[in-house]
């Protein structure tokens, strides 16, 4: 029995509802609760999500699923989690702590010169980051099914990704050629 695109995104959603709760009662067991092992488990129970939802794509795809657009986002979002997840935890963490843990403000990204310019380049890095991670799941599951009539739909998301990853790049590192300045 295969669980079907509208039951895979419904993954796909549950995981990252699962992401953040995780991750917020993660940081109310720290700094809420005091409970510090706790939050240790909640939160490396946060890249577990990951593992569910690869899990289940595979377990679909074995089981003789349609690789559908949902199983390319379910790359995807393996992807961006594991290119953006510690930054995300981290920017949870900072205010968590300054709102309720009398921690200081959190730092926000430079705006101006070549410290913005080299902000913006690790960002562009990360989301190509995330775009290599999810190609080669994206093969995972190719190899699984082992017919690309079968898998043509699970790669659609990637041409329109790609685009945007060279978009992110020209952006991104025109700040390199022309920093932004302050406003006078």
């Amino acid at each position: 029995m295969t669980i079907g695109e509208g039951v895979m995104l419904s993954v796909i959603v549950a995981c990252e509802v699962g992401f953040w709760a995780l991750l917020l009662s993660g940081l109310a067991a720290r700094y809420l609760l005091k409970a510090k092992r706790l939050s240790a488990v909640l939160l490396i129970c946060v890249p577990l999500v990951d593992v569910v939802l690869l899990a289940a794509s595979v377990a679909d795809l074995r089981r003789g699923g349609q690789a559908t657009v949902a199983h390319g986002l379910a790359a995807i979002y393996v992807g961006v989690s594991v290119a953006f997840g510690r930054q995300m935890v981290r920017w949870a963490d900072q205010r968590f702590a300054h709102w309720f843990a009398g921690g200081p403000a959190p730092a926000l990204p430079p705006k101006y010169g070549r410290e913005h310019a080299a902000y913006e380049r690790r960002q562009w890095l990360r989301h190509l980051s995330a775009y290599a991670v999810a190609v080669p799941v994206m093969g995972l599951f190719t190899l699984l099914v082992g017919d690309l009539g079968r898998v043509a739909p699970l790669w659609g998301p990637t041409g329109v990704w790609g685009i945007v990853v060279v978009i992110d790049f020209l952006i991104s590192f025109s700040y390199t050629v022309a920093p932004r300045k302050a406003k006078s």
